[in-house]
């Protein structure tokens, strides 16, 4: 079958080779899974024929390529895109620009697809395309609001500029169909990541990479007043470079924020005495600004989210504000460093009544080593974050500026993170995924996904390693 180029039919088509049974026709029946966050697929190998989205001829379309917002505006595939628009002959971005190469996701009522523009073989300008079947949304809207859930996520996609955040590069609509391309991350979820490890957990020192990522994510969602609602593992997504990029944002919700500096006294650490003198100096007093834009006013009756994620006020139905998503970061932190979160059942009936009543565990520790102190200071920002009244939960007030300051943080330069050298994380059967300098990957691949990551030139040449991680 040969690419489907049609300007009529808006029709993507691609047979590759390796996914000789792969199915991404789109329909409008529900997938079974929760998250259409783009993770990476590692069942390719059972399913059907080719990759394809086919619209009826008659079907409508339209193109809207937004314009680079300030902080990624350097970044190639804005190029990319303006090339490929000036080479329409209406000088727009459409669907049959984009060649799709495999599926990455898929939920309710989207699919995810990894894609590229036709003409251009550079990895580096790949794309995620996500697909929304607004006509499902709006049968299911007088029950779940599903609609609404979709107007929200192009909302804050359209709004995002941040370095741990997708960029919305252009909205592609056909027929009953809303396609949102957005950025690709080839390293897959950290779940993911979690699961293909001997032991599902993750080192210290990763923790605090990947928590403080997300924190700085969260704090610029907040200041936009959106609060998130749907942190967990599977929303966060690994980058080419190691570093992370939060992903779904149909669950949230807006609320007025008033941008607030707070003067804040600490000490200063004490400085050594000098040779001549055998008396330590007395400590000194500083005094630093604080900026807080925390959507304190914020108030929602719904209760959505993942059961095991979900807050006690949640679960009552009380009522919730911006709380929720530091409970969730105390339950994602506790789901990094110990490979399970702290209040899970045996049904979700049994987790959702521990998350109201139990009291918090830790797992008992059966060797300190060298990361005891750092172990405390983890449980102990956990344990601050995990308190079931909002009003005294870590961050609802001062928000992510207050966290920062936690000792679990010490030493992050939270103004230079991206500079930071991701972790390296020993995955399953010892196999490794490299941080900075290296592409993040695993070389325990399954042979279709090794085949196909390997002529995207997403990954090298496998090289022997000795000795333990």
């Amino acid at each position: 079958m040969a690419q489907g180029d049609n300007k009529e039919d808006e029709n993507l088509t691609i047979i590759p080779p390796d996914f000789s049974d792969l199915d991404l026709s789109f329909t409008s029946t529900s997938a079974s899974t929760s998250s259409f966050a783009a993770t990476t697929t590692t069942a390719a190998s059972s399913a059907r024929s080719s990759i394809s989205l086919s619209l009826p001829s008659s079907s409508s379309s339209s193109s809207s390529t937004l314009k680079p917002l300030p902080h990624r505006r350097f970044d190639p595939r804005w190029s990319a895109l303006r090339a490929a628009a000036n080479l329409s002959p209406d000088g727009h971005l459409h669907l049959r620009h984009l060649k799709l190469l495999r599926p990455l996701g898929s939920g309710n009522l989207a699919r995810v697809f990894h894609c590229r523009l036709r003409g251009f073989d550079d990895p580096s300008v790949d794309f995620a395309l996500k697909v929304v079947d607004l006509h499902a949304a709006a049968v299911d809207e007088a029950g779940s609001g599903k609609l609404s859930n979709v107007r929200m996520e192009a909302r804050v996609l359209a709004g995002l500029d941040h370095p741990f955040l997708p960029a919305l590069y252009a909205r592609l609509d056909a027929s009953h169909y809303a396609c949102f391309l957005i950025d690709y991350c080839p390293g897959g979820d950290l779940h993911s990541l979690l699961r293909r490890r001997r032991s599902p957990r993750l080192p210290v020192a990763a923790v605090r990479f990947y928590a403080a990522e997300v924190l700085l994510a969260l704090e610029y969602l907040h200041a936009l007043g959106f609060v998130y609602r749907d942190l967990k593992p599977e929303n966060v997504l690994l980058r080419a470079d190691g570093h992370v990029m939060l992903s779904d944002f149909d669950l949230c919700f807006h609320s007025d924020v008033a941008p607030a500096l707070h003067r804040r006294r600490h000490l200063l650490p004490r400085r050594r005495p000098s040779s001549s003198s055998c008396f330590l100096r007395p400590a000194q007093e500083a005094e630093e600004l604080e900026l807080v834009a925390e959507p304190e006013a914020a108030f929602s009756l719904e209760c959505v989210g993942t059961h095991e994620y979900l807050s006690p006020e949640v679960i009552s139905g009380a009522g919730h504000g911006n709380g929720v998503d530091w409970w969730a970061f105390g339950v994602f932190i506790y789901e990094l460093l110990y490979g399970r979160t702290p209040f899970k059942g045996g049904s979700k009936e049994s987790t959702l009544k521990n998350i109201l009543a139990r009291e918090l565990r830790f797992p008992p520790e059966t060797s300190a080593g060298n990361h005891g102190g750092e172990k405390a200071a983890a449980r102990d920002l956990i344990s601050r974050l995990l308190v079931r009244d909002p009003r005294r939960r870590m961050g609802s007030v001062r928000g992510a500026a207050e966290i920062k300051r936690h000792p679990f943080f010490r030493g992050v330069r939270w103004a230079l993170i991206r500079t930071m050298k991701p972790p390296v994380v020993v995955g399953a059967a010892g196999a490794r995924v490299y941080g900075e300098g290296k592409r993040w990957w695993s070389k325990k691949w399954s042979s279709c996904e090794g085949k196909w990551l390997k002529r995207l030139g997403l990954v090298g040449t496998k090289k022997k390693t000795t000795g333990k991680a």
